[in-house]
This record gives C-alpha cells, structure tokens and sequence, in this order.
C-alpha cells in the first residue's frame, strides 16, 4: 500500500504518529478486506473501538465517500484517515498480552490446519475480537501464539455466545478467495440450533431482508425490515423433544448478523437461550435442563482450499454442555424422537 499525508516538507514521506490527514491507496494485496479489519491493521496500537468511533463519525473516507465496517476495500481505493494519535514504536500499550490458560484454551480448538487456513471450535463466551471492553478475542490470542504468521486475519465472524467452526487466514492471498467464496455463496456454513417448542413447518427455507441499524434499549438489534439486505436460511428438523424444544440443521446462503436467531425468532421459534431475541419463559424452562448459553453451533464449514480449489469440509464437535442438555431432554416425559439424531460425540 502506498502512503501520503497532508504535512509539506521533510515529514511528506512518512506517516505521522500523531496529527495530519493520512491517506493510503489499497494494493492487490489488500482487496477483498473488510475495510475495519484494513484499519486495524494500519493503525498499530488504536483500539478497535477508536477504529469504529471513527468510522461511525464519516472521517474515514474510502474514495471521498463515507463508508462503513463491512465494506470490502479493493485495489485502488484511497482511504482518508482523520488524525490519530498512536504508541511510538517499541512503546508500552498497556494492553497485556493473552493469559496463557486462554491461549492454550484457544491453540488446543484447532480443528484444521494447512499452510493458508486455520478452523478452531470457537469456544463459547469468547469474542472473536477484541473491542468493547474486551482486549483480546480469538484473533489477538492466535496472534500472539503464532508471532510468525504476519498475516493472520479473521475470514467470518460468530457471534460471542456462537460455539463452532470459525475459519482464519494465514496468508493475504487466502483471506481473498475466502472472502470471494462466501461472497458469491460458494461456502457451505452448516449450523446446529435448539429452538424453542415443536417445529411444525417441515423444512424451511426463510429468505427475509434485515436490517442492522436498530437500536432498543441502547443495543443494536437486527430486524426484518423490507429496506435491509437479503437473507437466506434453510431450517430442518433433526429431532424433537415434545412441545419443549427441537433440534435444528441450519444451513445458510448468506452470512449477516444474527441471521438464523432473527429468521428463527420471526418463524416463532427462537434460538433456545438466546437472550436479545428469545422467548424468556422458554428460556426459565429449559434452564432446568441445564441450558446456560444459547444453543448456536456453527458444526461445519466446506469451501474450496485456496489456491488448489480441493474441496474441504472441516466440522466441529458440539461441545458438552450442549449434549449435556440433548441428554436431559431425552430423557424427559413425553419426549419423542421425531427425526434422526445427526450430532456426533
């Protein structure tokens, strides 16, 4: 990427710490990024919040235009950056690194490793990035474990409480043809889910818009709304357990925020344990199962190996919390077993 500012003289050539409007011109490299992830990445030791305040405010500007997190950054794009301030190099950040028990929590969930990608069983509870009060997700800690892979970088995301197949990038040239599969809906994303009652509408394919500028109580929230963007989720039935609960395959041809809780929710019948969207006298129900975190779990993922375009297919065990709560309502009166069972141990 080529850099510029705004100050004349001897300081032109190089990027200010601190003051100054700061431009850069996105490379081959850099395409296909989502313009947050482009940021953090180029402005060393600014916390991701900064990154998003600035964002929200319109003073990052891609080709003079306003532009937002999830936007892709393509080669050629000149990016305008407000004015900054950031650590000199070698300066303490304040920010410690992972605690070892994390990394190891997090190393010991790859499922999947080659030399362009990693696939780790996101454990549930952990954020995928930092940000929000948070100083480190998956992506700060894998960072830290692998110092040697310069150009680790999420290539989706999951939600905090979402347990399952999270992919990550080790070269630039795999995030593209990454990102370019799950955009043009070459990936496979398969999800387990726990609804909450007796699912009566078959296999379902929900193809709904939502938007994500809600806002209720002070949280974002999505919602179906004709004016946001398409949606696509394929709900079917795995296994019922009476009136209470059924177990759900869920396969999805897009991938925006919360789309299966807010698909789910507005067929009637939310994700079990799902706090924003859910029913919460459904939730006290089968918190007496032992259900203590919504039952999200993305199980596999297939795409095409970058570079070779070999199929891959990596899945994710359900962790044993979850089976723990599939065990109980097994086990409870007046539940049947209406479908097959397809979570393995």
């Amino acid at each position: 990427m080529a850099y510029e500012n705004s100050r004349s003289g001897s300081e032109e050539s190089a990027a200010p710490r601190a003051g100054g409007v700061q431009y850069i011109e996105a490379t081959e490299g850099d395409a296909g990024q989502r313009l947050d992830n482009f940021l953090v990445r180029n402005l060393k030791g600014v916390p991701r919040t900064h990154v998003y305040r600035l964002l929200r405010k319109g003073e990052v500007r891609v080709n003079s235009k306003r532009a937002k997190p999830d936007q892709r950054v393509e080669a050629g794009d000149r990016i305008r950056l407000p004015p900054v301030r950031r650590p000199e190099p070698g300066a303490a950040t304040g920010v410690r690194p992972p605690a070892p028990a994390l990394q190891k929590l997090i190393t010991d969930a790859v499922v999947y490793e080659d030399a362009d990608l990693m696939v780790i069983n996101k454990p549930a509870g952990i954020a995928v990035h930092g940000g929000s009060g948070l100083s480190h997700g998956v992506i700060e800690v894998l960072r830290a474990a692998y110092p040697d892979c310069k150009e680790l970088d999420l290539v989706h995301r999951l939600d905090r409480e979402t347990s399952g197949c999270l992919m990550v990038a080790k070269r630039r040239s795999a995030l593209r043809d990454l990102h370019a599969q799950l955009r043009e809906g070459r990936a496979e994303k398969r999800y387990l889910a726990l609804v909450c009652g007796k699912w009566d509408l078959g296999q379902k394919r929900i193809e709904l818009p939502l938007a994500t500028g809600e806002r209720r109580g002070g949280e974002r929230h999505v919602a179906v709304r004709s004016h946001g963007q398409m949606a696509v989720s394929t709900f079917k039935p795995v296994q019922f357990f009476g009136i209470v609960a059924t177990l759900m395959e869920v396969e999805i041809g897009t991938g925006k925020t919360h789309q299966i809780r807010v698909h789910a929710a507005y067929a009637g019948h939310a994700v079990a344990g799902d706090d924003k969207y859910g029913d919460r006298e459904r939730n006290e129900v089968l918190r007496g199962y032992g259900l203590s975190r919504m039952f999200l779990h993305a199980a596999s993922i297939g795409v095409d190996r970058p570079g070779t375009h070999e199929p891959l297919l990596v899945s994710a065990p359900l962790g044993p919390d979850l089976h723990a709560v599939l065990d109980a309502l097994i086990k409870a009166p007046g539940s049947r077993r209406g479908a097959r069972r397809r979570t393995a141990r």
